[in-house]
C-alpha cells in the first residue's frame, strides 16, 4: 500500500502481483472500524441529557457510516451486480466514500456554527421553542444540510471531474482531505494553549490538590484546597480554570492527538475526521466556550448543566459539600470526568 499526502488527496495504492493490498479491502475495514467507534460512542455517552443539534447531527453520521458500510459490504460480497438499473461493481467501494468525504470535508465548517449557535440560545434561555417544536427543528435542519452538501457534492463540476479521475483504474483509491477540518482543529487547540497559557498558576494550583472520590456514582476530580470564592458572583478566571481542568479531565487524549496530527502534519480523509468522537469532542468545546462567554447572566438550571454526554460541567458552578471530609474542607471545587 502506498500513501500519498498533500494538501487535497489521499490514497490507497496497490500494485499488479499484490492482491492482499488491495485497495477496496482497505477502504471497508476501515469503515469498519470507525462505525464500531461511533456506536461505542453513542453507547457509553449519558443518556438523561438535554437534546442539542450536535447530538442529533452525531445520530446522522451513525446511520450514514452504518448503511455505507452495509453497502460496501455487499457490493464486497457480490463484487459485479446490477440493482435498479446500475451496474455496482468493486470501483464502487471506493466511489462511495469519496462522494462522502467531499460532503463530509464541507461540514465541518456549518456544524461547527450551528451547533455553536444552537448551545448559545440554550445556555441563554434565549430560546421560547418547546422540546417538541426543537426536536423536529433539529431533525429537518439535519437532514437539511446534508442534502444541500450532496447537491453541491454531485452538482459541482470540479468534484465531478475529481471523482472520474481514478474511475478506470483498479489500483487507486484517492480521498478528499478537509482543509475546514484542519483549520477548525488548529483553532480549537489553540485556544486551549491560550487558555493554559492564561490560568496555569490556577491550574498548576488545583492539579497539585487533586483527589479522585465518587459522587451519586460517578467519578469526581475533588480538589480540597480550592482557593475561596464567593458563590453568589462568578469570577471569570476561575470559572475559566475550573472549565479547562473539567474539559481536559476527559478530553486529554484526544487533545493530544490533535497537537500530534497537527505537529506531524498529517493528513486524513474527510470521510474519517468525521466522526462522532471528534463531534462530541467539539460539543464539550462549544459547551465550555459558551459557560465562559454568557456566565455573567448565566441562570444556572438543571436543563443548561446536563448537555454534555460525557462532561459534568454542574460542579464548576455549583458549591458542593463532601460531608466525610475534614470540617475545614467545608467548601470544594468537584469536577466530574
Amino acid at each position: 500500500m502506498f500513501i500519498s499526502l498533500d494538501n487535497h488527496t489521499f490514497q490507497f495504492q496497490s500494485y499488479p502481483g499484490h492482491p492482499s493490498l488491495d485497495p477496496s479491502c482497505m477502504v471497508l475495514l476501515v469503515i469498519l472500524v470507525k462505525t464500531f467507534l461511533n456506536i461505542l460512542m453513542i453507547a457509553i455517552g449519558r443518556k438523561d441529557t438535554h437534546q442539542s443539534f450536535l447530538e442529533c447531527f452525531c445520530m446522522s453520521v451513525v446511520l450514514i457510516d452504518f448503511f455505507l458500510l452495509v453497502a460496501l459490504s455487499f457490493i464486497a460480497y457480490f463484487q459485479d451486480f446490477a440493482l435498479w438499473g446500475i451496474r455496482f461493481t468493486k470501483y464502487h467501494i471506493c466511489l462511495l466514500p469519496q462522494i462522502l468525504s467531499f460532503a463530509y470535508g464541507f461540514l465541518h465548517g456549518p456544524v461547527f456554527l450551528l451547533a455553536g449557535l444552537d448551545h448559545y440560545l440554550n445556555i441563554s434561555q434565549t430560546s421560547k421553542v418547546s422540546h417538541f417544536c426543537q426536536n423536529i427543528l433539529y431533525f429537518f435542519s439535519v437532514i437539511f444540510i446534508w442534502i444541500a452538501a450532496l447537491a453541491y457534492v454531485l452538482g459541482d463540476p470540479v468534484i465531478y471531474v475529481s471523482l472520474s479521475k481514478h474511475g478506470l483504474s483498479s489500483y487507486q483509491c484517492p480521498f478528499y482531505i478537509s482543509i475546514q477540518s484542519y483549520w477548525l482543529s488548529v483553532f480549537m487547540v489553540g485556544v486551549l494553549l491560550v487558555v493554559f497559557a492564561t490560568c496555569w498558576s490556577e491550574v498548576l494550583t488545583l492539579i497539585q490538590s487533586l483527589h479522585i472520590t465518587s459522587y451519586m456514582k460517578e467519578t469526581a476530580l475533588y480538589f480540597p484546597l480550592a482557593p475561596e470564592w464567593d458563590h453568589t458572583v462568578v469570577c471569570k478566571k476561575q470559572l475559566l480554570t475550573k472549565l479547562f481542568i473539567c474539559f481536559l479531565g476527559t478530553w486529554l487524549p484526544f487533545v493530544c492527538l490533535q497537537i500530534i496530527i497537527l505537529f506531524l502534519d498529517m493528513r486524513i480523509p474527510a470521510y474519517v475526521e468525521m466522526n462522532v468522537p471528534w463531534l462530541y469532542f467539539v460539543n464539550s468545546f462549544l459547551i465550555a466556550a459558551v459557560y465562559w462567554f454568557r456566565s455573567h447572566e448565566l441562570k444556572v438550571t438543571e436543563t443548561i448543566l446536563c448537555m454534555d454526554p460525557f462532561v459534568s460541567w454542574k460542579f464548576c458552578f455549583i458549591p458542593f459539600t463532601i460531608h466525610h471530609m475534614e470540617q475545614t474542607e467545608k467548601t470544594a471545587a468537584v469536577m466530574v470526568c
